[in-house]
């Protein structure tokens, strides 16, 4: 197959599948310290967060192969398993929601110059969801910093009411 696009294009898919599946895995390490904190509902959010960038790094794999393109898949590091509080769980989130956005606007702006129109129009799906993906996690960073450790269970509540009125409410 001819490829579609370029190979600096390419190379900065490749990074940003890494950095999908590194959110994914952060996102199972925090789902899993709030299991072990008692704290179901925010386990339940987190893990649905894991499983929504493991869909997106496959998005960005398929549209790499669909391209023409060698997938290389970047080693990832360890995500950060312990936390000090919910805040710095939620918090941590947030700040990777902040670096996948900032890496997606960067391979934008690097298709506009490589003039790639065929991944210009793809990232646009992700630029919308990134939108909505820091909004939510500021979101509950806010609602989390207001509870306070001791105000935990009424997050659990707001989620769960969240899910219920979302048509959501699986675990």
């Amino acid at each position: 197959m001819t490829p579609l696009i370029s190979k600096k294009v390419a190379a900065a898919i490749n990074a940003q599948i890494g950095l999908e599946f590194l959110a994914s895995h952060q996102y199972e390490a925090i789902a899993a310290w709030f299991k072990l904190e008692g704290l179901p509902r925010l386990k339940a959010h987190f893990s649905k967060q894991a499983a929504e960038e493991r869909d997106h790094a496959h998005r960005f794999i398929s549209y790499l192969l669909d391209a023409g393109m060698e997938l290389a898949l970047p080693a990832i590091p360890a995500p950060q398993c312990r936390f000090k509080s919910a805040e710095e769980a939620a918090q941590l989130a947030l700040d990777h929601e902040l670096q996948v956005t900032d890496s997606i606007k960067a391979l934008l702006n690097l298709a506009e110059k490589e003039n790639d129109h065929f991944t210009q129009n793809s990232l646009q799906w992700f630029i919308n969801e990134q939108l909505e993906e820091v909004s939510s996690a500021d979101e509950l960073l806010q609602i989390i910093s207001r509870a306070g450790d001791a105000g935990l269970l009424f997050v659990e509540h707001y989620l769960a009411t969240k899910l219920e009125a979302d048509g959501d409410d699986k675990d």
